[in-house]
């Protein structure tokens, strides 16, 4: 019997914000000393009472607009009850019945790859709540501590519906994600530091079946990749389980990545579990029209309208167009280079070509965070333009503007990199190859054209690479033409 999986996502997405999301805490707490970064209301205190951080508010309708969601008129918070070592009250403060958001969606595959079609994957819900905090184990295998620090740092929670069906499928989603929350600026979404968690349902059914099957929550997954692996063991786990005629057992289960496979960790709880009532510490909040629709005037172009142009206005390959659209800082970068000069295609080879190629090098994530500047490009493609300097001495230059910020001409100048044009000086050195490569030029004139290319290579070898490339290539045909002709 062929299966199918159905598979929901569930995100906890932690906010950006200077402070936490019911006090004034600073979210700065990472390298910390433990339970420094806490107050009376984040430790749960008695008789204190919580303050909502307005900028939470926004940045969940920001984030909901974005994702395509209805924001709610009215809001509120709940109470959502359970013990658990590292939260301090003993609940936490979340959303229940009257999430923020709902019924929005995501795109995937968005046309980027050739044989996909789109497809929209549902967003249930968004909500907000407080993040707990962090138990940390001794190294004796024998003592836990616990680190309020994390306490009360602003969480959304972003629920899938149950479309996606691949493990493919929710890498992408997750992926598509990640860059619109990245674009809108509401996190730092650094899936390693946890602010990005997720958490996966899965479970299977017969082909063809509409009925869904028993879920299986799969917890502990620190990466995409992670992601990916939990899902396809649990899927193979869950048909092995089917075809033997057992029953699937609900449940919560980790993702041991070092042994890629899911273990049991608890039986899943019913959200009556967690004896949801109302947080009568903090009243409902009602979100004017004018106030969404003032949120939504600060929203960016966001990728898929950004890869859009890329294609259309810009005559970009769908691959440039999704690289560049998936990546908001070189996106940025590109969009400023592009301002001031219209050869897309060469700004988009440099920035996804040497450029990315030295980020990866040297380890940077954000091209904001290297010396390298939308000027720096700008000016060196103007010198390869107008003859200053080749496409192989530009590499050059690239390698030292990462290493020490300057502009393109004052390194040229330093380096003496200016290329040569100089035509009695190239045909001193086209001659000296010529008169060195007589197997080369006997196979020109018999006709392997190839060998053309084997020739301009030596003379930019003798040159240093700072022979102009075009004057080499027509003098060298000129004088090869001479020979044959001979």
């Amino acid at each position: 019997m062929k299966y199918e999986a159905v598979i929901g996502l569930e995100v906890h997405v932690q906010l950006s914000t200077n402070t936490k999301i019911f006090c004034p805490c600073s979210t700065r707490y990472s390298g910390n000393e433990p339970n420094t970064s806490v107050c009376e209301v984040c430790s749960g205190q008695p008789g204190v009472l919580p303050v909502l951080n307005a900028e939470v508010l926004k940045r969940a309708v920001k984030t909901g607009l974005a994702l395509n969601c209805s924001i709610a008129k009215r809001t509120k918070f709940d109470r959502k009850n359970y013990f658990y070592p590292d939260l301090p009250k003993g609940y936490q403060v979340s959303q229940f019945d009257m999430p923020i958001c709902e019924k929005g969606y995501i795109v995937v595959n968005d046309g980027l790859a050739e044989g996909k079609k789109d497809k929209k994957i549902g967003i249930t819900r968004i909500h907000m709540e407080e993040d707990a905090g962090k138990n940390v184990h001794g190294a004796d295998g024998k003592s836990s501590f616990v680190d309020y620090n994390r306490a009360g740092v602003p969480l959304l929670e972003i629920v899938s519906e149950p479309d996606i069906r691949t493990s493919s499928e929710a890498k992408e989603y997750l992926e598509k994600l990640k860059t619109i929350l990245k674009y809108i600026d509401v996190s730092d979404c650094n899936m390693e530091d946890g602010s990005l968690r997720c958490d996966a349902n899965v479970s299977v059914r017969p082909a063809g079946e509409t009925k869904l099957g028993t879920k299986v929550e799969i917890k502990n997954m620190n990466s995409f990749r992670g992601v990916q692996k939990a899902i396809d063991y649990e899927i193979e786990r869950q048909i092995k389980v089917c075809e033997s005629g057992s029953k699937i057992t609900q449940e919560t289960r980790l993702y041991d990545e070092a042994k890629a496979v899911t273990l049991t960790m608890r039986k899943k709880e019913e959200a009556f579990d967690y004896r949801y009532f109302p947080e009568p510490d903090l009243p409902p909040y009602d979100i004017a029209q004018k106030d969404i629709d003032a949120i939504r005037s600060t929203l960016p172009e966001l990728p898929d309208a950004k890869f859009s142009r890329y294609l259309d206005e810009m005559q970009l390959s769908a691959y440039d167009a999704s690289l560049l659209a998936g990546n908001p800082s070189l996106a940025a970068f590109f969009d400023r280079c592009a301002a001031g000069y219209k050869n897309y295609k060469a700004i988009t080879n440099w920035l996804l070509g040497d450029i990315s190629k030295k980020m990866n090098e040297l380890g940077i994530d954000d091209i904001f965070d290297a010396r390298i500047r939308p000027e720096h490009l700008l000016e060196m493609l103007a010198l390869i333009d107008n003859g200053t300097i080749s496409g192989k001495i530009a590499k050059t230059v690239i390698d030292e503007i990462f290493a020490s910020g300057e502009k393109p001409a004052k390194i040229i100048e330093k380096l003496g990199l200016v290329q040569i044009s100089d035509d009695s000086f190239i045909l001193n050195i086209i001659n000296e190859v010529v008169a060195e490569n007589p197997k080369s030029i006997s196979d020109y004139i018999s006709g392997k054209e190839a060998a053309v290319g084997f020739l301009v290579g030596q003379i930019m070898k003798k040159t240093r690479g700072k022979a102009n490339p075009r004057i080499v290539n027509e003098m060298l045909i000129t004088e090869l033409a001479k020979l044959k002709n001979a």
